[in-house]
């Protein structure tokens, strides 16, 4: 394999900084509001405190079961106990920052579905969408709406044909 040469037409010469420029850096350990230190000690706080109660939930809702489990873990335990509970934490601040939690105002909702009626209901739009070609697009959005669908039941029912009848 060759490789090209790169040629420089003016050699590369250091950039000077004005002297008026302040060349301070922030790092963690000077930002406003406490050390990087200090939060990290502070974060650990709290998932240890969730770690704590999740192990009595645990041990609550798995009972004797729970515990052989978790003697099975030995000293591994701990550790397990506090990455699943830094977990939750970080997924809810994803939770959060992305926006994914329901709508908050009922009109998001109804304006959402009046717009599909809408269309629905319409008949130049389907028109439009069959001359257009996009109604292998919709086709799809519904098949995978369907498949969601099925899941959720055969999951729901925990069989993969029919409901257990007793």
């Amino acid at each position: 394999m060759v490789r090209p040469s790169i040629r420089l037409s003016q050699p590369l010469r250091a950039r000077r900084v004005p002297k008026n420029v302040s060349r301070q850096q922030r790092f963690a350990s000077n930002t406003p509001g406490g050390s990087g230190a200090e939060k990290a000690q502070d974060a650990l706080a709290t998932a240890q405190k969730y770690a704590g109660e999740a192990v009595a939930v645990g041990k609550k809702f798995l009972g004797p079961l729970g515990e052989k489990a978790g003697n099975l873990l030995g000293s591994y335990r701990q550790p397990i106990v506090y990455n699943l509970s830094v977990a939750r934490e970080l997924l809810k601040q994803v939770y959060v920052a992305e926006r994914l939690q329901p709508p908050t105002s009922l009109s998001t909702f109804t304006n959402a579905y009046s717009l599909i009626w809408s269309r629905a209901s319409n008949p130049t739009y389907w028109r439009e969408l069959f001359k257009s070609g996009d109604w292998v697009k919709v086709g799809i959005y519904g098949l995978e709406a369907y498949g969601i669908y099925k899941i959720g039941e055969i999951i729901g029912r925990r069989s993969l044909v029919g409901y257990s009848v007793q």
